[in-house]
């Protein structure tokens, strides 16, 4: 096994590295926003069903859709994690 060397990943024939690391990166951007989205449609769904604020959950599934969509376009992850937040704050004053 020592005899055959390193294999050298950037003369290797149909290697295209920067490619497989910009379909990393874009699985891991969909991550990101699909979990914040979830979260936010849970957190809107525990509003509107167990505390009964049918608009704020309404208005929370309108705007994070919104955001989980623009995320989606333009590559930015911060604001689903700031509505995220927000949620986590209706929810605490919903509840209160």
């Amino acid at each position: 096994m020592a005899d055959h060397g390193d294999v050298e990943y950037a003369s290797a024939a149909g290697n295209d590295y920067p490619a497989h690391v910009q379909t990393y990166e874009n699985f891991i951007h969909f991550a990101v926003v699909g979990i914040c989205h979830i979260i936010n449609v849970v957190l809107a769904l525990v509003i509107g069903t167990v505390v009964g604020h049918w608009g704020v959950m309404t208005g929370i599934l309108i705007v994070a859709t919104i955001i989980a969509g623009h995320d989606l376009a333009t590559g930015s992850r911060l604001p689903g994690a700031v509505m995220v937040v927000i949620s986590l704050l209706l929810l605490l004053i919903c509840s209160v």
